[in-house]
């Protein structure tokens, strides 16, 4: 039987996981799922991560938590992310960066997928090149399993995009967030892996990804700095599920979830 994952995309605040609560049990009924991911980084007031909220993920039944650039946005994660390896960060952010940047995890029925967490580089930090990093990892991991899923969290499309061709057929999926808007550009490329370009957002989306448009507005016309608030309205959970055949790693299905809760 292939093996079903279910990625969430980027949960932004307590909207997001309200919309997790609501919806993740039923989903992974629907869908049969076997193992469920989450992009978290935004999961606590809409910037960064902290035990507490990683904790109430993880009892609403995600089993792995990546993550990007605002992983760093509380304090308190810097140390959490030393000891806590269902939490991930890219992995290509300098040796000494406290935390991991992939994990090995096993399914109810014994199927052990692997999960590689990257950030790119286009519009955003000046980190180690990704693409070298995953070819690294990626031969790393492979010698443990052949499901391997990778979250790209990058800003670039057309990044996004040379990543999943690049790593066509050695890895499971490659599945693009950061944006918050999901994309309807999933398919299986050519030898086998599964793609998309953004897996969107979970949270509110009467809002500008994720915030209170108020605010967002305000910054956009005035420049001053503004207090961003998560919006609250028009809940919605974002992501795709994943079908893996088990033996050889190669995708068989992606399928886009966009589902209001409201």
């Amino acid at each position: 039987m292939p093996v079903k994952i279910l990625f969430i995309g980027d949960i932004v605040g307590k909207s997001g996981r309200q919309a997790v609560s609501r919806e993740l049990h039923r989903l992974v009924d629907r869908h049969m799922v076997d193992m469920v991911v989450a992009n978290g980084e935004n999961a606590a007031g809409g910037f960064g991560l902290t035990e507490e909220v990683a904790g109430e993920l993880f009892k609403l039944g995600v089993d792995l938590i990546t993550s990007g650039n605002h992983i760093w946005d509380k304090r308190d994660a810097l140390d959490y992310l030393k000891r806590e390896e269902r939490v991930i960060r890219p992995a290509n952010y300098p040796d000494g960066t406290p935390g991991f940047g992939s994990a090995l995890l096993s399914t109810a029925g014994g199927v052990k997928v692997a999960v590689l967490n990257l950030e790119g580089r286009v519009f955003m930090n000046n980190l180690d090149c990704p693409f070298r990093v995953a070819d690294r990892e990626i031969a790393r991991l492979a010698k443990e399993t052949p499901v391997i899923i990778v979250d790209f969290h990058a800003e670039a499309t057309s990044e996004k995009v040379a990543l999943g061709w690049h790593l066509d057929g050695r890895v499971s999926a490659v599945i693009g967030t950061h944006t918050h808007v999901q994309t309807a550009d999933e398919r299986i490329l050519l030898a086998g892996t599964a793609y998309i370009s953004d897996a969107g957002m979970t949270g509110a989306f009467d809002s500008v990804i994720g915030i209170r448009k108020e605010e967002a507005i305000q910054k956009f016309l005035t420049q001053l700095p503004v207090k961003f608030e998560v919006a609250k309205s028009n809940i919605c959970l974002n992501g795709v599920v994943v079908e893996i055949d088990e033996q050889s790693g190669k995708a068989v299905g992606i399928e886009r979830i966009n589902i209001c809760c409201d």
